[in-house]
Formats: structure tokens, C-alpha cells, sequence
């Protein structure tokens, strides 16, 4: 029997706030992270994932005292994002209580800067995000292999880097985990992108979360059995009723998956 999968539910945070869009766009007040990380504690998630969705695109740190108050509210790992630059932003919000650091356009921007982390650090301390969308005639940018192209600043810049070529290369400088976040499915709560999930379990062997389009219960197991370690959803969970947390692991259980 392999791992257990975990659910993760994931607190996009924007000055202070969680808030939830679609596409990375429209976003909408969700919450305060501390209440909604104390619930999650609760009702039975695995972990979560903080990210700071405009802390790359404004140019500025991750709000670390609301790091640090969530941190107290929980017991159950933290994964924080969003600004992570390198070595000096990964020992703080370790410090600040975060058991992971994620990170993303640091990474796109300057490769080196996983080895480096990761040298320090160690690997499971390090989750890279991958925010991959499909190749767009109109983007401007070059078709990829895959048909999938990384973005950065939550999604607003295409890069024309192959997001499966780039999820196998963090992988092989040492990172721990890639949290792999479809920007189409984004908020649309239509279902996982399960063809971006399958060729990036195709090319790596460290645990894939899967992100980006969760609506109900059964979209999960499609996405556990594509290959993801992991699952994790926004909206349904902050959004919906207080018990679709044990209502994702009892369809991922009743599937034939083992779940925590």
C-alpha cells in the first residue's frame, strides 16, 4: 500500500485577507486565515498551505505575523508562499512557525536558488509551485513540448518554460514537493486538469499536490489516480459546508485510495 493522501485546503491571502477568484482574477473576500486555519485544524485536514498571492507581483515580503498567528492556531504541518526569494526568507518564516516554504518565480527567475535552499535546508523543507497553464496562440510566447507553459506572478506572466521539463529539473536539484496549480481550472470548480497531472507524474517521482479546479467530492479520486500525492482545493472548502473535508476523504477512501 502506498502513502496515505493527504487533503490540504489553501488560504490565498492577500493583505491579510483570504480571498478567492477565478483564474487568479475577480478575487473575493473569504475570511480571516487564522479562523479558517483553526476550522480546517478541526474538521480533519492534513496540512495547509498558505499563499501570499500578490507578495511576488507587489514586490514585497509574505505577511509573517499572520504567519506566526496561524502557526499558533494549528497542529498539523504549514506550507507558506508567496516572496520566498531564498536562504534569509525560508529561515524566517520557518522561525515565524511554517514548517515549509513554497516557491515560484524566485525559483523560474534564478534555478540556482533551489540547490541553494535546498543545500541548506534540506529538501523536504522546500515546495516548489508550478502555476502551468495551456500554451495559448495569443500568448505571445513559443508552444512547449508538453503544451503546458509556466506563469508567474500568480499566474499573470507566461514565461514559455515547459512546466513539465521545469517541475523534472526542480526535482532533480533536490526540491521536496511541487504543488502543481492549473491556472485554467483555477476557481472554476469544473475538475482538475487531469492530462497536466499525468505528464508531470510521468516525469518526476517526488509527491505531486494537485491544485486547480476542485468543485465537489468526486473530482478528487480522478486526480489521486492520475498521480497525485496529495490534493488540494480553495473555494469548496471555504465556501462550502463544514464538513466537506471528511466528504473528500470518505470519496478518495470509498475509491480505493488510502487516505490519513
Amino acid at each position: 500500500m502506498g502513502v496515505a493522501i493527504r487533503v490540504i485546503p489553501c488560504l490565498d491571502v492577500d493583505g491579510g485577507r483570504v480571498v478567492k477568484g477565478v483564474n487568479f482574477q475577480d478575487l473575493r473576500d473569504a475570511g480571516d486565515p487564522v479562523e479558517l486555519a483553526h476550522r480546517y485544524d478541526g474538521a480533519g485536514a492534513d496540512e495547509l498551505t498558505f499563499l501570499d498571492v500578490t507578495a511576488s507581483s507587489g514586490n514585497r515580503e509574505s505577511t509573517f505575523d499572520v504567519v506566526a498567528r496561524t502557526a499558533e492556531e494549528v497542529f498539523i504541518p504549514l506550507t507558506v508562499g508567496g516572496g520566498v526569494r531564498g536562504i534569509a526568507e525560508v529561515d524566517k518564516l520557518l522561525r515565524f512557525g511554517a514548517d515549509k516554504a513554497s516557491i515560484n518565480t524566485a525559483a523560474v527567475a534564478q534555478p540556482d536558488v533551489i540547490d541553494q535552499i535546498t543545500a541548506h535546508f534540506g529538501s523536504q523543507v522546500l515546495v516548489l509551485s508550478v502555476d502551468a497553464r495551456r500554451c495559448r496562440a495569443n500568448s505571445g510566447t513559443a508552444p512547449t513540448p508538453s503544451g503546458f507553459e509556466v506563469t508567474t506572478h500568480g499566474g499573470r506572466t507566461g514565461t514559455g518554460i515547459d512546466a513539465v521539463a521545469w517541475a523534472k529539473e526542480a526535482a532533480d536539484r533536490g526540491v521536496g514537493e511541487i504543488l502543481l496549480n492549473s491556472i485554467d481550472a483555477d476557481g472554476t470548480k469544473a475538475g482538475f486538469d487531469l492530462e497536466l497531472i499525468r505528464a508531470v507524474r510521468a516525469a518526476v517521482h517526488i509527491p505531486i499536490i494537485a491544485s486547480g479546479g476542485a468543485g465537489e467530492p468526486a473530482h478528487f479520486p480522478p486526480a489521486v489516480e492520475a498521480g497525485a500525492d496529495a490534493v488540494l482545493a480553495a473555494s469548496m472548502f471555504h465556501f462550502g459546508p463544514v464538513d466537506m473535508i471528511a466528504a473528500v476523504k470518505s470519496a478518495i477512501r470509498d475509491a480505493g485510495f488510502d487516505v490519513r
